[in-house]
């Protein structure tokens, strides 16, 4: 299976199509094959979402994913506040199997009261809760924790793939535009992103690398890390797409890839798919 690509939502150019009946013709207009559900201020989706998108997903051979919402606190310093997060990605996880969404992608959490260490207890044992839960229920989505942007909150590259280590149904979700912004701008060649697979592969081995979630955005940043979404046009900020779409061929992964641009997803993800299959 060759990688997918995408828009997180919809771009400004849909304009005042019709979700989610227009959909499959306006991603093969742009030659995408992806498209992640945006539930970040809640899960909040039409009937008529799960009444027609499984099926037109299906029958367009349209790789389906979802974002669950941003207020989930895998590491938040109080329990009752992390129980009701496990509420949250279960309802996004339902949500997901409706749909027929294949993966979630989840926010890591913040750090900034406590430790980074104590922090990763807290995701870790929110995270075993909801792996629980999803086994009761027979979820088949699977659960994505995704790397961060600011410094200051959990979700470096390392503390992704220790998560992941939890279950071996999890993959990782990797921003590549969120790593590029917490490390001021450290991805900058093509032996950047290798460090970044070669850590994922070593930690969770080929298979979870090859089918691992990407975000991927160029973002602008301060020293504390990301501050907003660019499209590809700007010249400042990185990261650059092309040499991970190298990467991407030359290993022969299938991820799924997501773009994130500023009101431009969609026609930035067709850049990259264009640019990965020079490569294959």
């Amino acid at each position: 299976m060759a990688v997918s690509f995408g828009p997180g939502g919809n771009s400004e150019s849909w304009g005042n199509k019709k979700f989610p009946d227009e959909l499959p013709a306006y991603l093969k207009n742009l030659g995408l094959n992806g498209y992640e559900v945006e539930c970040g201020r809640g899960v909040r989706i039409s009937q008529a979402a799960y009444d027609r998108l499984p099926a037109l997903a299906k029958e367009n051979n349209i790789l389906l994913t979802l974002h669950s919402p941003y207020f989930i606190s895998l590491s938040g310093t109080n329990e009752e506040t992390r129980i009701k997060s496990v509420d949250y990605i279960m309802e996004a996880m339902r949500a997901a199997d409706a749909l027929g969404a294949v993966k979630v992608v989840v926010h890591s959490g913040s750090c900034a009261k406590i430790s980074r260490e104590q922090a990763m207890e807290y995701a870790k044992d929110t995270i075993s809760r909801a792996l629980r839960q999803m086994k009761e229920e027979h979820i088949r989505a699977v659960f994505c924790p995704e790397t961060m942007g600011k410094i200051n909150q959990l979700g470096t590259l390392e503390e992704v793939t220790e998560l992941c280590t939890l279950d071996e149904s999890m993959l990782p979700c990797v921003d590549f535009g969120h790593l590029n912004a917490r490390t001021l701008g450290g991805i900058a060649s093509i032996s950047d992103y290798e460090k970044i697979l070669d850590h994922i592969e070593n930690k969770l081995g080929f298979d979870r690398l090859s089918n691992m979630h990407v975000h991927f955005s160029k973002i602008e940043y301060t020293s504390g890390g990301e501050k907003r979404h660019l499209t590809f046009d700007d010249k400042q900020f990185g990261p650059e797409y092309e040499p991970l779409m190298e990467l991407f061929a030359k290993k022969n992964l299938s991820a799924s890839v997501i773009c994130e641009s500023a009101g431009t997803q969609a026609e930035d993800a067709a850049l990259m798919k264009k640019c990965y299959e020079s490569y294959t």
